[in-house]
């Protein structure tokens, strides 16, 4: 193609996009809204109208074409539609004439339905009034029926009947009336219940406060049964360990049904509480009979709490502390069965409040108290009400506190009430051994205090060697040890035994050791007395392993513990001091009596010119009360206390004798007076000889005998008989014989004594005497005795 394309002006290519744009929209039967707004916005309508004019053309001959290719089909279309015409006439007349039939069917029919509904209005009716009849019916029988369980006393019952009647059936009730009764009765009816129970529960605070004693005692009771038999079991169990220690015993370990016993508790009714409880949470007044509860029980412990002064409290405490324990039974009962009515710190409260007047009543009442078994007997019971209530639960711990604060106050006691017992045993012993004839009197006074190492009964009569005293102070002092450790036991204290040990030693030394004490001073026993006095103290204190073994065996101590170092007794030793300080008492009271005797010198004639064959009569005296000494000594003085005694006698005659020669009483001395002295001395040496073998003390092989007691007035009395006087000045001499005599003694006796006899013609009788030898010699002795001086 040469020609050139001839250009479009911008109005031709606009109209040409309207055109294009609308013929899409046509085709895709989309909305021609933007079209059209947008041709009259941009002012071109015309443009428009022509493209649609352009477009319905079109159209048309396309419909043409299709009515051209579709003709015959919608001429058969057409006919088709006329014949369904002509069958809707038809059937429309059927119609009216069906409906002309109907009509006339069912007039007769309505008039039916008319009576029909009728009917059914009344069979409503009906069923309203029985389903009204039947709810009225319903509530009157659930409201007999709450009549009657309160009339049984089925108060629970009666509660949850009328929780279903409010809940399910008050709201239902078609009547008003009787809508208004049931609405007015319930909350009488709950009333009535809540007070009925509330009566039945105060009644039973009556009937548990009287019966709480009851409880308690039962109690505690139990408590000192099971105590006595673990006592038992801790006795079997000692035996047992005694035995296997000497051989296996097949029933040492047998099982005693005797003892088998199921605890045994008194039984109380708490079905009030339970049931007034119950009551009042189904009552929406559970808080409040809580504390009902609370205030009417601490009330009543306030009222336990207040002590009658009108009994003795040695005769109420049982009751007092028995009405406290059964009070907290019934409330750790109460605690743990009631849930929610009680809680552990409202119980604690109380208890702590409780426990606190009783350990201030009891700590004022232990301070009166003037007498050992009053505290002993309530501690007993204080100690079973503590186990009592631990058993429970309850913390005792502040109760033992007190028993343990007043053991200083009970032992004074304890020690006082021993100390008249000894002081009485003391004062009716006669202080002589004791003669027992009967088997019961040999089992009660030796067996039992273990006094004799043979545990057969000896040949009746049976002369024991010690006094009546020995077997009553050890009664008494097994009974102190008895009842310390009864008093320690169940306490606070852990090792009891140091405890005990510790008071024993007390009461030994201040109560018994003292006794004694005062008996060797006492200066108006006999020396028969005094060496039984001494004898006794050796028993007593060999007896301080007993009293100690005692004291374990109580303890529960084993006996192997007791063989330790430091284990036994101070009072051991002071009892030993004891028995010194009565060996020094007898020597002192034989001595006295002794100078009694040698008092009877004053009566000899020093200055006598005849010779004497026989010995003073106060050298008889004493040998016949020596005699008596050593035969009464040696049944019960150990050896080397009579050893003591006797030799401290012999020395003290000798002593005297001296004494008596160098005082002012003796002015001169005869020779015929020195061979006097010479035949007491010999008869005294045969005595001390004899005594000192026949006794059995030359065994001892001690350095001295008793004829040594005797050396100085032996050594004089030689000196002055002997007719080489001078040769007391040579030193190997005089170390070898008058070894115990002293110069300034000898030249005072020599001074004093003459060897001639000095009377008024003794020169005329004897002058053709020449002077003799011992003369010579006591002058050569005489002279150099002053030289030496």
């Amino acid at each position: 193609m040469t020609a050139q394309t001839k250009k479009r002006s911008p109005v031709e290519s606009g109209d040409a996009a309207i055109g294009t744009a609308l013929v899409g929209f046509v085709s895709n039967n989309e909305d021609l809204g933007p079209i059209v707004r947008h041709a009259f916005e941009s002012g071109r309508p015309e443009a428009l109208f022509h493209n649609l004019r352009g477009i319905a053309k079109r159209k048309e001959v396309e419909i043409e074409e299709l009515c051209r290719l579709h003709y015959e089909e919608f001429i058969l279309a057409v006919d088709e539609l006329r014949g369904v015409l002509v069958d809707a006439d038809e059937l429309k007349g059927a119609l009216s004439g069906e409906n002309l039939r109907l009509q006339e069917v069912a007039s007769a029919l309505l008039l039916k339905l008319d009576e029909l509904l009728e009917l059914y209005a009344a069979n409503k009716n009906v069923g309203e009034a029985l389903a009204t009849l039947k709810i009225c019916l319903q509530v009157t029988s659930l409201c007999q029926s709450c009549n009657r369980d309160i009339a049984q006393g089925k108060f629970h019952t009666v509660l949850k009947t009328l929780e279903l009647i409010e809940k399910d059936h008050l709201q239902n009730i078609p009547l008003k009336l009787l809508k208004n009764v049931v609405q007015k009765k319930i909350p009488m009816m709950k009333l009535y219940i809540e007070k009925k129970v509330s009566n039945e529960f105060n009644e039973w605070l009556v009937y548990i406060r009287k019966f709480a004693m009851e409880i308690g005692q039962a109690s505690i009771r139990q408590a000192s049964l099971d105590r006595q038999k673990d006592e038992r079991m801790r006795a079997w169990q000692r035996e047992a360990e005694e035995c296997s220690r000497g051989g296996f015993d097949e029933h040492a370990y047998a099982l005693d049904l005797e003892y088998i016993d199921e605890e045994s508790t008194l039984e109380f009714d708490l079905t009030p509480v339970y049931r007034a409880y119950n009551i009042h949470i189904s009552l929406g007044l559970g808080e409040k009979f809580r504390e009902y509860y609370y205030s009417n029980r601490l009330m009543q412990l306030n009222l336990d709490m207040q002590i009658s002064t009108t009994q003795p409290f040695l005769e109420s405490h049982q009751h007092f502390l028995a009405q406290v324990a059964g009070f907290f039974i019934v409330e750790n009962r109460v605690l743990r069965t009631a849930e929610g009515l009680l809680s552990d710190s409202q119980v604690d409260t109380m208890w702590e409040a409780s426990i606190s007047k009783v350990t201030s009543f009891l700590e004022e009442q232990f301070a009166r108290m003037d007498a050992a078994n009053h505290h002993l007997l309530v501690k007993d019971y204080v100690s079973l009400l503590a186990a009592t209530m631990k058993k429970y639960g309850y913390q005792v711990t502040s109760l033992l506190e007190v028993l343990d604060k007043n053991r200083e106050r009970y032992h004074e006691l304890l020690v006082s009430d021993c100390r008249k017992q000894i002081q009485g045993v003391f004062a009716k012993d006669s202080h002589e051994r004791m003669v027992i004839e009967k088997e019961n009197d040999y089992n009660m006074n030796v067996a039992a205090c273990q006094l004799e190492p043979i545990h057969a009964v000896p040949d009746l009569p049976y002369v024991a060697p010690f006094s009546s005293s020995v077997p009553g102070a050890c009664r008494i002092i097994h009974s102190f040890i008895e009842d310390l450790v009864s008093y320690l036991s169940y306490g606070v204290v852990v090792n009891s035994y140091d405890v005990v040990k510790g008071y024993l030693d007390k009461l030994l030394i201040e109560v018994l050791n003292d006794g004694l004490l005062k008996l060797i001073h006492n200066g108006s026993l006999e020396i028969a007395q005094l060496v039984q006095i001494a004898g006794n103290i050796a028993i007593l204190e060999r007896s301080c392993d007993m009293f100690l073994l005692h004291a374990a065996q109580l303890c529960g101590l084993p006996k192997r513990l007791l063989g330790k170092p430091h284990s036994g007794l101070t009072a051991r030793a002071v009892l030993k001091a004891s028995q010194n300080a009565a060996f020094n008492g007898l020597i002192t009271l034989a001595n006295s009596r002794i100078d009694e005797f040698m008092l009877l010198l004053t009566s000899i004639d020093w200055t006598t010119e005849e010779t004497p064959e026989h010995a003073n009569d106060y050298m008889n005296e004493v040998l016949i009360y020596l005699d008596m000494v050593v035969s009464t000594a040696q049944l019960i003085l150990p050896k080397e206390a009579l050893f003591k005694v006797i030799s401290g006698s012999l020395s003290h005659i000798s002593d005297t004798i001296i004494t008596v020669l160098l005082s002012d009483r003796v002015k001169r001395l005869s020779i015929n007076a020195v061979v006097g002295i010479d035949i007491d001395l010999k008869l005294l040496e045969d005595f001390a000889e004899d005594r000192f073998h026949t006794t059995g003390l030359s065994a001892l092989k001690k350095e001295t005998s008793f004829k040594d007691c005797l050396v100085e007035i032996r050594q004089l009395t030689n000196l002055l008989l002997s007719n080489h006087a001078e040769s007391f000045m040579n030193a190997v001499i005089r170390e070898k014989s008058y070894a115990s005599l002293d110069h300034k003694k000898v030249a005072i006796i020599c001074d004093k004594f003459r060897d001639a006899p000095d009377s008024l013609f003794g020169s005329l009788s004897s002058r053709n005497m020449v002077q003799s030898a011992r003369k010579k010699s006591l002058d050569v002795l005489k002279r150099r005795l002053k030289d030496f001086n």
